[in-house]
């Protein structure tokens, strides 16, 4: 790993220079990989300070988040600023101060990332860290940790591992020899059978009554099809795990699960194992009702159910347009809006993935649990 020994002789003489009078807290916007980074970190620190708090600035909701947390027994609290004045240093991993509303105001003694730098340096930190290069901040944490000479324990081996794998989507998406090699030798110590238990746990049990609505509603669609009718539904996130569960049966090549979310109809389409593009099925179908767009392999459409005919039923409109609409020439799809930086930011780190109600507007496709980075804020950064 060419260029890691400064930062490690750094990593060193930033813990020598720790003090036991000193009480430290751990800021992050809660995913799998900001959670791992946290507790390696307090590991680095035990011993060494007074107390080492970690704690979250966003709820966590998503079922394999807080399967990691209950399982790996990771001691994260939710975040009260009135409480900052207890503490003598903060530090922020997987995160920079410039990420959150949350960290403004604080001044950061150590910051840790693999994110994009910012427009402009970070001044103050007594240990600085940002590497975009690599795929997951728990990569770096893993090469600290073998710097610092500390073996971590099963739990913190696991957390680290389940954190590179989240963050590189198990290396289809990113990551680099640093993040391969941190994978190797954290898997001479993790538990597995614990890891094999996060991984599965991708449902709540209060969203079974769903997937009863789901079978209980499908209906065939033309080109092996399907559609899902759930009715009002708390989140639209429910609608993208039950179209999620949908993609494994073999011989499904698309599934659209819809629902009503407060006003607003929504529709998810998931591709199964067809080659069709459903970014351009959800424009064809509901382009003029509302909004609609995504990717060849996952989209969504949102209108108000006031574009739903008077005696109507509103799947029965969903069922009717997914049989007939045709698709548009492609140089008349509506251009999505560039996107600004502090939104491509904001996009990439959330947890559960916002729905937006404006109209007329080529919609992202919804994240799924194969491509997300895990953060149950991430739209707000729980990729839940």
């Amino acid at each position: 790993m060419s260029g890691i020994s400064p930062l490690v002789a750094a990593m060193r003489q930033w813990r020598h220079g720790l003090s036991k009078e000193d009480r430290w807290c751990i800021l992050i916007v809660a995913d799998p990989d900001a959670l791992a980074a946290a507790l390696a970190l307090k590991r680095i620190m035990q011993h060494r300070v007074k107390a080492v708090d970690i704690m979250r600035v966003n709820e966590v909701t998503r079922p394999d988040n807080l399967a990691m947390i209950r399982y790996l027994r990771i001691p994260v609290k939710a975040w009260q600023p009135e409480k900052a004045g207890q503490y003598q240093h903060f530090a922020v991993v997987d995160s920079q101060p410039h990420h959150h509303a949350s960290f403004r105001n604080i001044r950061f003694s150590l910051v840790i990332d693999h994110h994009p730098l910012p427009p402009e340096a970070y001044e103050g930190a007594q240990l600085y860290d940002v590497r975009p290069e690599v795929g997951a901040t728990s990569s770096i944490m893993t090469r600290y940790l073998q710097g610092l000479r500390i073996t971590p324990a099963p739990l913190l081996a696991t957390a680290l591992l389940y954190g590179i794998r989240t963050d590189t989507a198990a290396f289809e998406r990113s990551g680099g020899e640093d993040d391969f090699r941190a994978y190797q030798w954290l898997s001479r110590f993790a538990d597995t059978a614990i890891l094999r238990r996060i991984l599965r746990s991708e449902y709540l049990r209060p969203w079974l009554p769903l997937f009863s609505r789901a079978f209980r509603s499908l209906v065939d669609c033309r080109g092996a099809g399907a559609q899902a009718w759930l009715g009002d539904v708390g989140s639209a996130d429910l609608l993208v795990a039950v179209a999620d569960f949908f993609t494994r049966v073999h011989g499904l090549r698309w599934i659209a699960v819809s629902g009503i979310v407060g006003r607003e109809t929504v529709v998810v389409i998931f591709r199964g194992d067809g080659s069709r593009d459903i970014g351009r099925m959800a424009d064809a179908c509901f382009y003029d009702v509302g909004s609609a767009g995504g990717h060849r392999r996952l989209a969504r459409a949102e209108f108000p159910l006031s574009a739903v005919p008077e005696g109507t039923k509103p799947q029965d409109f969903v069922l009717r347009r997914l049989q007939t609409r045709k698709l548009r020439a492609v140089t008349a799809r509506p251009a999505a809006p560039e996107a600004t930086a502090s939104e491509r930011e904001a996009a990439s780190r959330a947890d559960s993935p916002q729905l937006s109600a404006k109209p007329c507007r080529t919609l992202p496709a919804p994240d799924s649990h194969g491509g997300r980075s895990g953060s149950d804020e991430e739209s707000g950064r729980e990729n839940d």
